[in-house]
């Protein structure tokens, strides 16, 4: 079975309070997007499976096997060790309930790690709904969300992957018509790394003036300087370069930009597409991707 785990962006992000358990209240959009891994689940012995064929001419790929499991992977590569993977983490969640044969998961990681865009909460939610679907185990979707929530805030967001207005620590969904079909979708994301503990450090937690639910009801056109993202401040002045980013794709026409999540990619919305080679020379040294929603 293949599947192509999406990844979504944050539309607006609110840090509202902390809570006594140390972690924060939030409130946010998520929205799903066309920029997907490939992974593909075979149970051995299976002729018709070959995991290469995912893997586009000369993708080099790396192995871990086990008793249970043999995982490949290749592409942007992942940036832990393979038992630490979340889609591993998703396979021993549903091995502890019910037998499973030996596995080869084959993976070619195309979402950037450290991004703010969910790519190894998409590979567990879509690893988990994939086993439910191969071996006919009959659990719905409320019972996909419960098993995979204690692998990341939003992992269950991908069981559905549909707009959600997100709460609490961002896993309380609350699904919202919206829809940016027909918007172009620039993201860029620099060869920085984050630390979400280190962006949330320079958070003071506030309500916002203005619902994010009210202001993504007004045209896009309109949410530049009401959309906000609370991390942008914080992070913008440990690596201007992230901010840099935002700035020219404004320069270049976005009705919107913002950062998603706690960074470091940043995304805008274009009315009508840009030229992608001169958006590609502009970002040559980041990750660069660009689609019609």
């Amino acid at each position: 079975m293949i599947c192509h785990p999406n990844a979504k962006i944050n539309l607006g992000l609110n840090v509202t309070e902390r809570r006594p358990d140390g972690y924060h209240n939030l409130e946010t959009v998520f929205y799903p997007i066309p920029l997907c891994d490939t992974l593909q689940l075979e149970a051995a012995g299976n002729t018709d499976s070959r995991p290469e064929g995912i893997f586009p001419d000369g993708i080099p790929m790396q192995e871990h096997a086990t008793e249970d499991y043999t995982f490949r992977w290749g592409g942007i590569g992942i940036d832990c060790p393979p038992e630490q993977n979340l889609l591993v983490k998703a396979l021993r969640l549903i091995q502890e309930r019910h037998s499973l044969p030996h596995l080869s998961i084959s993976l070619h990681k195309q979402i950037p790690s450290g991004a703010g865009l969910g790519g190894g909460s998409s590979d567990a939610a879509h690893t988990m709904k994939s086993l439910n679907q191969m071996f006919h185990l009959g659990l719905s979707d409320n019972e996909l969300e419960e098993r995979v929530t204690g692998l990341g805030a939003d992992c269950p967001f991908f069981v559905r992957n549909r707009p959600v207005f997100a709460t609490g620590i961002g896993n309380i969904f609350t699904p919202i018509a919206l829809s940016l079909s027909g918007w172009h979708l620039v993201l860029v994301k620099p060869d920085i790394f984050v630390s979400t503990k280190e962006a949330y450090a320079r958070i003071i937690p506030r309500k916002p003036g203005i619902p994010v639910t009210d202001i993504i009801r007004r045209p896009v056109e309109e949410w530049k300087g009401l959309l906000t993202n609370d991390f942008e401040e914080g992070v913008f002045a440990l690596h201007p370069e992230i901010a840099d980013i935002k700035t020219r794709l404004y320069d270049r026409g976005a009705a919107y930009a913002s950062m998603s999540g706690s960074g470091s990619s940043v995304f805008g919305l274009f009315r009508t597409a840009p030229e992608e080679t001169d958006m590609r020379r502009l970002f040559r040294e980041s990750f660069y991707f660009q689609a019609l929603l």
